[in-house]
């Protein structure tokens, strides 16, 4: 799931507590945070502190990835090889983005 705004993570945190069959108090339990701090989270209030949000994440065993546009930018380029380079082909073409 891609998350842009605090609502989307608050939607995340909620399903991934559902999905473990975890109420909010045995959340907050977990994560070392009150009942009523979950609930601000799940509704996508922005003031949530990092720190407490990534404990949640942690305590619900949810990894955080970072991607950034430069990372795909640096995707492998294709070189040709010397048969298709000789032969008249064109080599495969790579998006950046995508693997091969």
């Amino acid at each position: 799931m891609r998350i842009r705004t605090a609502r989307d993570l608050g939607h995340a945190v909620r399903a991934e507590r559902r999905a473990h069959r975890l109420t909010q108090r045995e959340l907050a339990e977990a994560a070392g945070v009150s009942r009523q701090w979950i609930v601000s989270l799940e509704a996508g209030k922005p003031g949530a502190e990092l720190d407490l949000v990534l404990r949640a994440c942690h305590a619900l065993g949810v990894q955080l990835d970072v991607q950034t546009p430069r990372a795909a930018a640096e995707a492998p380029v294709a070189f040709p090889d010397a048969q298709s380079a000789t032969s008249g082909r064109r080599p495969p073409r790579v998006r950046p983005g995508r693997r091969t």
